[in-house]
């Protein structure tokens, strides 16, 4: 299970499936490499997931969050948004489980086909979806997803507690892998687990 940095994260890949060793890789800020990753996975032939998030309540959440993009893709009125906090020792900005939900969020809503990160110096274009960070204190990780109109708004939460969550799902994909092969996501996991119950 590696839970690293994203400058190790390929490297670790290789001595491990030397060792014909399945893998989970809980570390995010390394897809650049996603291809050389899905290289050296399949040629020795073991099984690796990867996830932004290990949280199987993160999981449910984006699934939460795919099926309200979907509801509000249809209600036009509402403009879709987000925003996340984290501790102050985190660092990278977006988190990686905040440019998942926003990639569920872009993929959704027909109206939105752009993401936008950083501080805004002008109005958003319509076709934007902006999705801002905050980094303070120990905060866990807390992500909100809102969709506004003129009369209401509707907002999603997660909010970890602490990082056992991470770590508990981590432990429950490393089951899941065991004696699989081939390159997998979280998601493949959670709709095994969704089908088996």
């Amino acid at each position: 299970i590696d839970f690293t940095a994203p400058s190790a994260v390929v490297e670790n890949v290789r001595r491990v499936s030397k060792l014909g060793k399945s893998m989970v890789v809980a570390t995010t800020g390394w897809y650049e490499y996603i291809d050389e990753v899905k290289k050296i996975v399949n040629e020795s032939k073991i099984g690796f997931i990867y996830s932004s998030n290990f949280s199987i309540g993160v999981s449910a959440y984006l699934k939460i969050i795919e099926a309200a993009a979907r509801i509000f893709n249809k209600i036009t009125d509402y403009d879709a948004y987000g925003f996340e906090l984290h501790h102050n020792q985190k660092v990278d900005s977006p988190s990686g489980t905040a440019k998942s939900i926003a990639e569920v969020l872009i993929k959704n809503i027909d109206r939105k086909k752009k993401l936008a990160f950083d501080r805004m110096e002008r109005r958003i274009a319509p076709d934007e979806l902006h999705f801002a960070s905050l980094r303070a204190g120990s905060i866990p990780g807390t992500h909100i997803v809102g969709f506004d109109s003129e009369a209401d708004t509707i907002e999603i939460k997660h909010t970890a507690r602490s990082r056992a969550g991470f770590a508990f799902g981590a432990l429950m994909a490393a089951e899941w892998i065991s004696g699989k092969k081939g390159f997998h996501t979280m998601d493949d996991f959670v709709n095994e687990l969704l089908r088996k119950r």
